[in-house]
């Protein structure tokens, strides 16, 4: 498969906080309403563009309990926000999280075609087949998907999306005033689709965009979230703690892919990280230190119930070996439960101990000098570990760092580009463009 010859960059707005940031809210330079400002958002997005990200990349989840992360208590829904992000901007492209779990296929359909055509072609829809069980009793459901039919689901919702954005061929509407024709009628298709989770006709009712049909990310680390991946996605947003781990993963997301018949130089993987950049690596070794031994403990005890469904771990003695918590997180984030249960049992750790792996976890591979952080982002890249970054971005003067130090030396090497190749998101991840169904099977019938 060929090398990238340049990073896929994107942003992902964190607001006030994301898990684990438990002070970021306290920067003077946020807003403490920063998750729900639209005016932030903006900023920060035209902030990216001017440094040719290639995307901004809005995470989401609908259901939240009093420990929640502070982000996730306050936050704007993420397609209304992009809406908004997007008449502010020219060529960054606009990802935003949508869950098939509880959606159903013609809005999800409608209302990411409508972003990629009031966007000029940016938009990307983020896939998650919910993990937080909760999310159920918001939906009036007793209880959460079991992981067959989420991600059942999740597959078959993407197909059905994918054959409605096919609805209208290129060339439906001449709009010719001289002749009185507005649409072809030929060119219109219904879906008439009949599935193990839905049931829908179409058409849809809304043209394609320049770039044909937003691009698919995805994100999840189980076997069942590796094979969606690999089934629909075009770039994937996971975490690698090591590039050991982040090679692995990139091998075996391509391999997937490949098995399905699908070129896999078209499926681009976009890890998360926060660089911590200063004048020197000793400097920001000791930031790093001090964030990390700035969290809140008893709050990260809080999240850890997260992935167990908000299991409750507080009423637990710190000190005593992880307890059993049985089938806990079976219908939330069964994969991290699972792997926390593991390592606790294999290495003999205590609640307490559990914990605070989980806040030492967060440490960024991406810490030093400039210099130092392009080198390390260079030899990860050059290793084959990803295609790209997804920066988290908190406070706007650390976030310039990034784009104003450790940039420019990555756009010295040619791994970084200095100006946009396209006005689309697809332009500027070198994807193609998908042909329409349609139109396809028509050149097959015309000899």
């Amino acid at each position: 498969m060929a090398a990238r010859k340049q990073l896929v960059l994107g942003a992902v707005f964190y607001g006030v906080g994301g898990p684990g940031q438990h002070h970021t809210w306290l920067s003077p330079e946020i807003p403490g309403d920063a998750s729900v400002d639209i005016r932030w958002y903006i900023a920060r997005a035209q902030q990216a563009e001017a440094a040719k990200f290639d995307h901004i990349f809005i995470v989401d989840s609908q259901f939240i309990t009093p420990d929640s992360p502070n982000h996730y208590l306050n936050r704007l829904e993420p397609l209304t926000l992009l809406s908004a992000v997007a008449v502010h901007t020219t060529n960054i492209g606009l990802v935003g999280t949508l869950t098939t779990s509880y959606n159903d296929p013609f809005n999800l359909a409608r209302r990411l075609a409508s972003l990629d055509l009031i966007s000029g072609g940016r938009a990307g829809w983020n896939v998650v087949a919910t993990g937080d069980g909760g999310t159920a009793g918001n939906y009036g459901r007793k209880e959460h998907y079991d992981y067959a039919a989420r991600y059942g689901r999740a597959l078959e919702s993407v197909r059905v999306v994918q054959g409605l954005w096919d609805s209208y061929e290129d060339d439906a509407f001449p709009r010719d005033k001289e002749a009185g024709v507005f649409f072809d009628k030929t060119k219109q298709h219904p879906l008439n689709h009949v599935g193990e989770h839905f049931s829908v006709v179409g058409p849809l009712n809304i043209e394609r965009s320049p770039q044909g049909q937003p691009v698919i990310f995805q994100a999840g680390d189980s076997d069942e979230g590796r094979d969606l991946g690999a089934s629909i996605a075009e770039a994937i947003f996971t975490h690698a703690a090591t590039i050991e781990q982040a090679v692995a993963f990139r091998n075996d997301l391509r391999a997937r892919a490949a098995a399905k018949g699908r070129d896999p130089d078209h499926v681009l993987i976009v890890p998360g990280f926060n660089p911590i950049i200063a004048d020197t690596d000793e400097e920001a070794r000791a930031i790093e230190a001090e964030r990390v031994g700035g969290k809140d403990f008893d709050r990260a005890l809080k999240e850890l119930g997260r992935p167990f469904g908000w299991h409750d771990f507080t009423r637990y003695d710190l000190d005593a070996p992880f307890p059993e918590v049985g089938d806990a997180g079976a219908r939330s984030f069964k994969t991290q439960a699972e792997g926390i249960k593991k390592l606790a049992r294999e290495q003999n750790l205590t609640l307490r101990q559990v914990v605070q792996r989980s806040i030492d976890s967060q440490r960024s591979p991406f810490v030093g000098s400039p210099l130092t952080v392009a080198n390390e982002i260079q030899r990860w890249f050059e290793a084959g570990a990803f295609d790209g970054l997804n920066i988290g971005v908190g406070v706007p003067s650390e976030f310039a760092r990034f784009t104003d130090e450790v940039l420019p030396i990555l756009r010295e090497r040619g791994i970084a580009r200095t100006e946009y190749d396209s006005t689309t998101l697809r332009g500027n991840y070198g994807l193609p463009i998908p042909e329409n169904v349609h139109t396809a099977a028509r050149k097959v019938l015309v000899p």
